[in-house]
């Protein structure tokens, strides 16, 4: 069978521990969408590893395989690849031929267009890796994929095509010095060798055939989405998304296998217990702001609730697991978590950071927004009115601070009852059950309701 881990938010919610937690059942974990732009944190016996390209099931020794709906950077694939082998791990990872590769060039473009957008406002916060331009050649039919790499004349003459156009746009229309970023001869040197790696470990795959085959051999497939649905190209605030589709649509896309599949299956929508976002964009229940992210927002420390969002911001180590970058800080979104519930068809739910809002003495949810008089339940289709939005709010009883791995240990009637209020009723307003509940780091910190591959 399938289970489809998929952000519910606007990533950061934590499926990188879910995927770990439900993972020992898994035998093969796919990546279908992104790049490295993703980050995704396990925690083993202590041990934290970061992932930002690797699937997150290789801490526990499953195949990973990055689907044809995936942007690959090699450089970062393999240093990933040899740090996990320094520290005691062997991951086998394998590659769809058909996913597209990040070259040096497509970074450089993404630091100068964000920066030109910049200067009017329209800037997205990318991470700057490269993501955004290398999809723009995927959909331009003018990129190289992972298939080419292991062909070094194939590889050479897409360069030589697409390397002079990148040159022009870097110096005709941006007007930028150029480096080695764009040399044909040094890219063919460099990503050969990628080839050769990538050949010599039997890496790369025909990912649906793969999987398909994997699947009638009866093995357990997870796909692991990477950031959130409301960054969603398709289905997001639109232009502040992604470059690719987080949903679990894209599962389908994304690795060759049929809707069928997929939707015949579990979707878990991953649930983070508050909100939070990095990089601009409309995010109505926010409290405080970032400089430079938080849309109006120009002096640290002006906003009513400044206090409060640092608080959960420094309790949930709300930094970007890539970038290091402070992520913006909000109250929960019901209208948010129902637009992410109809399009993914979630089957089940995992909330995560309860703990971090234990101790305040009150929490509240988004439960609706106002716009022109009107009350709304789920997200307008376009971002401006989006951020017309007021929020509705409905307001809990906060929970005390517990021994909260004795609560892991003992099971939900060991939550506080305030916070099981809390979770009930997130759970009744999407009509969807909740099958895990993060209170922790560590994989043995969550409370496990349902295990989807039983």
């Amino acid at each position: 069978m399938t289970v489809t881990i998929v952000g519910s938010q606007l990533g950061d919610e934590g499926k990188g521990g879910i995927v770990d937690l439900w993972g020992d059942a898994a035998d093969v974990v796919v990546r279908y969408q992104g790049g490295d732009n993703a980050g995704h944190t396990v925690v083993e016996g202590g041990t934290e590893y970061k992932l930002s390209l690797v699937p997150s099931g290789a801490v526990r020794g499953k195949v990973g395989v990055l689907g044809n709906g995936c942007v690959v950077n090699p450089a970062t694939l393999f240093e990933e690849i040899d740090d996990l082998r320094e520290r005691g791990l062997d991951p086998d990872v394998r590659v769809a031929r058909r996913a597209h590769v990040i070259f040096p060039y497509h970074r450089v473009l993404d630091g100068i267009e964000e920066e030109a957008k910049s200067e009017s406002d329209q800037e997205v916060g990318t991470t700057g890796r490269g993501i955004g331009p290398t999809y723009e050649d995927k959909v331009g039919r003018r990129g190289v994929r992972v298939g080419d790499l292991v062909d070094p004349e194939r590889l050479r003459e897409k360069l030589e095509y697409v390397v002079p156009q990148k040159r022009a746009l870097a110096e005709d229309v941006f007007g930028v010095d150029i480096g080695e970023e764009f040399d044909v001869a040094s890219l063919y040197e460099e990503y050969r060798r990628y080839g050769e790696r990538l050949r010599e470990e039997r890496m790369t795959v025909d990912a649906g055939p793969f999987l398909a085959d994997r699947l009638d051999a009866g093995d357990e497939v997870m796909f692991e989405g990477a950031q959130g649905t409301l960054i969603d190209v398709d289905h997001g605030n639109y232009p502040y998304v992604t470059s690719s589709n987080p949903t679990a649509g894209g599962a389908a896309t994304g690795t060759g296998l049929g809707p069928g599949v997929v939707g015949g299956g579990e979707v878990v929508g991953i649930v983070k217990a508050y909100l939070t976002r990095v990089g601009s964009g409309p995010m109505p229940t926010e409290l405080g702001g970032v400089v430079g992210d938080t849309p109006g927002y120009d002096e640290q420390g002006e906003g009513d609730d400044e206090e409060l969002a640092t608080y959960v911001r420094e309790e949930g180590g709300e930094y970007g697991t890539v970038t290091g970058r402070p992520r913006r800080v909000g109250w929960l979104d019901l209208p948010m978590l129902r637009h992410s519930t109809r399009v993914n068809g979630f089957t089940g739910l995992a909330v995560n950071h309860v703990d971090v809002l234990a101790g305040l003495d009150e929490v509240q949810v988004g439960h609706s927004y106002d716009l022109d008089g009107e009350e709304l339940f789920t997200v307008p289709a376009t971002t401006e009115r989006w951020g017309d939005c007021e929020p509705n709010f409905r307001t809990f009883d906060g929970w005390e601070d517990v021994d909260w791995s004795a609560v892991a240990e003992t099971g939900y009637d060991a939550i506080p009852e305030n916070a099981r209020e809390y979770l009930g009723y997130v759970s009744d307003q999407l009509d969807v059950p909740i099958y895990a509940v993060g209170v922790g780091p560590n994989r043995e910190e969550s409370v496990v309701l349902e295990d989807p591959f039983e």
